[in-house]
């Protein structure tokens, strides 16, 4: 009892510490797809997961834990470069502690996406399932810090990261081509976005960083697909992939007059991803076009991810995401302070 009481103590400290500085964020809490899971899908009945060797092969200890990657992801630096700790969790792990509830967790769940049929393909977690999981979350949290006052200044002081329609775009448009054209389905998904941030506003979250898509013709995935051998990035997915961002960008620009108080950045990693790709060796890059990990063509990792832009078909390496994450966490400081 006196132990958890000290943890409790312990957090309030550090909280208050963190609203001492230039930004106020309490925590992070992160939703959406594989670019920012942290093992989410570990116990989950689908191939999407990768909590097994060589995934984590750089992370803390050489340890897979779901996160797809060679080492931390996306999340996981947004966390630190806001000052809230090293390492996001996953909301969905069996040992998560609950002194790691005040400070945020993460309910991003690989290959999921905004559009029913593709978390439901893939097996995984749907995005609006991972609001449902926040809605328990702050049920527990409020078991956790018993203070309605202080449960709901961590909610508001929270910042928000969603990564979503990467595989919507990727995996289930092109089953639907028939169905929609590229205007009517992009159209969908930023409805949908807006559909999730406004169910997040609801329950209290105001600063929102919502990331638009990867070039998703350059990923290996795309490049190694119709003979195309790596070549060269297939410029019509990557032109679907910029009228959503186009899209996404325009619809949170206007958000704020629509809901009060709130706050909303696109996060663009289009161009930063495609910049490592056109301009590899200013960074230190040798191969852009392959995966270092579980590549058809290549199925032995490579000696050394932080040469390559990309870990496998789909993700990029731990390299590529410290490379462009300091800016776009200055980005994320100056508009959601």
């Amino acid at each position: 009892m006196l132990m958890a009481l000290a943890s409790v103590c312990l957090f309030f400290v550090g909280y208050a510490q963190q609203f001492s500085g230039s930004v106020a964020v309490s925590a992070l809490f992160a939703f959406g797809d594989s670019i920012i899971d942290t093992g989410n899908n570990n116990n989950l009945n689908t191939l999407s997961k990768c909590n097994f060797f060589p995934y984590g092969r750089n992370f803390i200890g050489g340890k897979a834990t779901g996160r797809f990657g060679n080492g931390r992801v996306f999340s996981d630096m947004i966390a630190e470069g806001l000052n809230v700790k090293k390492l996001l969790p996953a909301y969905r792990d069996p040992n998560l502690s609950k002194n790691d509830l005040p400070t945020g967790v993460c309910f991003a769940s690989g290959g999921s996406g905004l559009d029913e049929r593709t978390a439901r393909s893939q097996g995984v977690i749907w995005v609006p399932d991972q609001v449902k999981d926040f809605k328990e979350y702050i049920m527990k949290l409020n078991g956790v810090v018993r203070d309605k006052r202080k449960v709901n200044a961590i909610i508001s002081n929270a910042v928000y990261l969603i990564s979503a329609g990467n595989n919507d775009l990727a995996i289930t448009y092109p089953t639907l081509m028939a169905q929609y054209t590229v205007s009517t389905y992009t159209d969908l998904l930023v409805t949908w976005t807006d559909n999730l941030l406004k169910s997040l506003y609801a329950m209290g979250a105001r600063k929102f960083a919502v990331l638009g898509t990867l070039p998703l013709g350059c990923l290996p995935g795309a490049r190694h697909t119709g003979g195309n051998f790596g070549n060269i990035c297939l410029v019509p997915i990557n032109q679907v992939a910029a009228i959503f961002n186009q899209k996404l960008s325009a619809k949170l620009n206007n958000l704020h007059t629509i809901l009060p108080g709130a706050k909303f950045v696109y996060v663009d990693m289009y161009n930063p991803l495609l910049n490592l790709i056109n301009n590899p060796r200013a960074s230190g890059f040798i191969d852009v076009a392959d995966g270092c990990c579980c590549m058809p063509t290549s199925p032995v990792p490579c000696p050394d991810a932080s040469q390559y832009v990309f870990w496998d078909f789909a993700h990029p390496s731990e390299k590529s995401y410290m490379t462009i994450a300091p800016k776009i966490i200055e980005g994320i400081k100056k508009n959601l302070a």
